[in-house]
């Protein structure tokens, strides 16, 4: 048995990015008791206002404190217990003005970057973690390449007591997993707008673009229970998510008849596969409780 209670830790370059990217799974474990945690890496003081009704002087005036207004919302709504900020600057993309700020999450010394996130692994004493593979080709966002960086280096770290020995007591992690889109959900997706008269916003990704490595992909968890909770996380981020947007267009029965999975990679485990060549694993703590 753990000698914590179970706890999920997912860490996020973004506000909004914890609403995209499993936030069914969150819901679901919320619901079944399991603790959630957050890491924001970022403020989000880069991103553009999506929504025209949230393009405001007052709100581009205030985007951070609006951003984290959003955040804290949305986390509520998907059984998040606790929240943490790692302290950075949004980067932007290369070459803007933002990206050169020293104070931002891009040019943080990784050491450093590191160590903030060991002190909180350490703190929340979490048994799995999820992350971001390294994607410089389909979204180089420096901040989402930033956290690939920094989780690996970590998730072995906060084990290690000759580790940033002043970040707290050390924590082994059991299991590390990157979240992302598999080309099978962008598929069935994309199919269901077109089955229901729509535009596909996926149109793109069947140019060329977007390279099929299903085979990467090792664990699906059912969320079809959860897409109201997935849904109003989104809509909690207004500034980035309008109500009649990319998102929204297809109603969440269609999405749960569809496609009612979140995917994941399985990027490091201290502990024995529980599934078999071929075959989903069907929980991240599989093998853990």
């Amino acid at each position: 048995m753990s000698e914590s209670p179970l706890t999920l830790l997912q860490i996020h370059a973004h506000p909004d990015d914890e609403a995209s990217k499993g936030a069914g799974t969150t819901a679901r474990y919320a619901a079944e008791g399991v603790r959630n945690v957050l890491v924001c890496c970022t403020g989000g003081e880069e991103g553009d206002i999506l929504n025209e009704a949230m393009d405001r002087d007052d709100v581009r005036t205030d985007l951070h404190n609006v951003r984290m207004a959003e955040l804290r919302t949305s986390c509520d709504i998907l059984g998040y217990e606790s929240l943490h900020l790692l302290g950075y600057r949004d980067s932007g993309m290369p070459e803007t003005d933002a990206n050169a700020r020293p104070d931002n999450f891009w040019n943080a010394p990784l050491d450093e970057a590191v160590e903030r996130f060991v002190r909180i692994i350490r703190a929340e004493r979490p048994q799995v973690i999820v992350s971001y593979h390294e994607d410089r080709e389909w979204y180089p966002h420096p901040d989402h390449i930033r956290v690939f960086e920094i989780t690996g280096p970590a998730f072995a770290a906060a084990g290690d007591p000759t580790m940033f020995p002043e970040a707290g007591d050390p924590w082994q992690v059991s299991k590390l997993y990157y979240v992302a889109w598999s080309f099978g959900r962008v598929r069935a997706l994309h199919q269901a707008h077109l089955d229901a008269g729509m535009e596909s916003p996926f149109e793109r990704w069947f140019a060329g673009e977007f390279p099929d490595r299903d085979e990467r992909f090792t664990t699906r968890v059912d969320v079809g229970d959860y897409m109201a909770q997935r849904r109003g996380a989104l809509l909690a981020h207004a500034t980035q998510v309008a109500p009649d947007g990319f998102w929204m267009k297809l109603p969440d029965d269609i999405v749960r008849r569809t496609y009612p999975w979140e995917d994941f990679i399985l990027a490091h485990s201290r502990i024995e596969p529980t599934y078999r060549e071929g075959e989903y694993e069907t929980d991240l703590f599989a093998g853990i409780r």
